[in-house]
């Protein structure tokens, strides 16, 4: 089995590699280059922490909903309790509040690192 290098070092030397010669570029070429490193470096982080957000929503949500399944499967039963009306009681509305802004903050976390939970 190969260990080095992995993919996310692999996109990460690319990344660092456009913004090596990002000087050297004319002006559309060089934009297109840093969005290009932008675009790896999110692929990056999506392999280094999008498992971390993932597996979070799901426990987020199981707890939320007292079940397990994947987050696909949780999300479905969240979205039959509120066109139920169940997310209409303050104590679950909250929760639920709660549990998708923490849930929305891990993923745009990942999508960006300059974002700030509120």
């Amino acid at each position: 089995m190969i260990t080095h290098p992995k993919t996310e070092e692999l996109v990460e030397s690319v990344a660092l590699w456009l913004e090596e010669i990002r000087p050297t570029l004319d002006p559309r070429n060089a934009f297109l280059s840093r969005v290009a490193a932008n675009a790896l470096r999110t692929v990056g982080r999506e392999l280094t922490q999008g498992p971390v957000a993932d597996a979070e929503g799901v426990r987020l949500m199981a707890n939320l909903l007292g079940g397990d399944g994947t987050f696909a499967e949780l999300n479905e039963e969240l979205c039959a309790r509120i066109r139920r009306g169940d997310a209409d009681a303050s104590p679950f509305r909250e929760a639920v509040r709660a549990a998708v802004t923490a849930s929305i903050a891990e993923k745009l976390a990942v999508a960006n690192p300059r974002f700030t939970a509120p």
